[in-house]
């Protein structure tokens, strides 16, 4: 049997260690994992309650539509009910945009390094890929802007970026959007959103209804900390958005995971407490960072990338080996840093503490 070619040398996803793993390999009790940017403080209550409720119906197959979580989405967010896709966490509608727009012959353009499933899927489709490198940490958009011609599809921008945690601010963003041509699909991809707190950060919902190419992509799985149910979503004009739908995949989020979205959308105290205690997790790092003359990039996510200025597949092995997973840098494209998700307050200690011993 024949595959495609494009998958002959392209690798799967690889997540971090999971615990099990490494309590297993390394004969430990306490770990702590801060490798896969997840909320440290689980979810509302409020959404655990909902799953409880949902446990009787798990027989009965999910509304394809997600009509409830669509209506009470629509409604929190100010936008139409139309204007909504909803997928298997938004990697789904990355996938569903890459299958509906990228072909041989087409292009895509993308910051490097980012969100690795972006390439991911404009290989498996056969689409060149157009990777500008990151501009000392940031979206470098006027080299992006260059790399459009007419065959380009879909530019891709991370804000806040993955790995890096650096955003794209409001007049950057703008400037971007005025030069782009029509026939180019622009995502702003904000898995991060409800972390950020820099003032400068874009409000991005309103242009949709500016900009018929602009789509935005958030997220259930990072602040909701309901990363197990994988429900996405993606906002855009509703001609884009009926256009791309026969793309996606019928009754692609559960029950279970609407059901939690759906509630977790009335809990924003939750949201506000994660977003507080994250930003004085980073204040943290930071002063570990400036008093040991590492070198990070200033994130608006919950996480953050440290320049340990050494092989970071060592300094990973290093606390593995003490119970805590983080993720290396060296297969992020930055080879000498650590990305580390942000804890508890008790966890960010904990793990400084062993770095500040791995570095003296």
């Amino acid at each position: 049997m024949q595959i495609k070619d494009q998958l002959t040398n392209l690798k799967p996803y690889q997540p971090g260690k999971p615990i099990e793993e490494v309590k297993k390999e390394y004969n430990l009790t306490h770990i702590v994992k801060l490798a896969s940017n997840e909320n440290p403080y689980g979810s509302s209550e409020a959404a655990k309650t909902a799953i409880q409720n949902e446990l009787n119906q798990l027989a009965i197959y999910p509304d394809g539509y997600s009509a409830m979580l669509r209506e009470k989405l629509a409604s929190f967010l100010d936008v139409s009910e139309s204007e909504l896709i909803f997928g298997n966490g938004s990697d789904e509608i990355v996938q569903i945009i890459c299958r509906a727009f990228l072909k041989p012959g087409t292009n895509t353009v993308m910051a490097t390094p980012t969100f690795p499933q972006y390439r991911h899927n404009a290989v498996i489709e056969g689409a060149e890929i157009r990777e500008i490198p990151l501009a000392d940490g940031y979206h470098d958009l006027d080299a992006m802007l260059a790399a459009i011609d007419p065959e380009t599809k879909v530019v891709w921008l991370c804000s806040p970026n993955n790995p890096t945690g650096t955003y794209i601010n409001e007049p950057s963003l703008s400037a971007f959007l005025e030069k782009v041509p029509q026939h180019v699909l622009v995502i702003l991809d904000e898995a991060y959103y409800e972390y950020v707190t820099a003032q400068d950060f874009p409000e991005t919902l309103p242009l949709i209804k500016e900009y018929k190419n602009v789509m935005i992509l958030r997220t259930f799985s990072k602040a909701y900390g309901l990363a197990a149910l994988r429900v996405g979503y993606g906002a855009a004009n509703r001609e884009l958005i009926k256009s791309i739908e026969p793309a996606r995949e019928p009754f692609n989020t559960n029950r279970l995971g609407q059901a939690a979205a759906l509630h977790a959308l009335d809990d924003q105290e939750f949201i506000l407490q994660c977003r507080e205690k994250n930003k004085q997790g980073l204040e943290q790092f930071y002063r570990f960072s400036e008093e040991h003359g590492l070198s990070y990039y200033p994130s608006e996510g919950n996480f953050i990338l440290i320049d340990f200025n050494r092989d970071s597949d060592e300094v990973f092995q290093a606390l593995l080996e003490k119970g805590y997973i983080v993720r290396s840098g060296k297969a992020l494209g930055f080879p000498t840093s650590i990305r580390i998700t942000v804890g508890t307050k008790e966890q960010n200690a904990e793990i400084i503490s062993i770095l500040a011993e791995l570095i003296s």
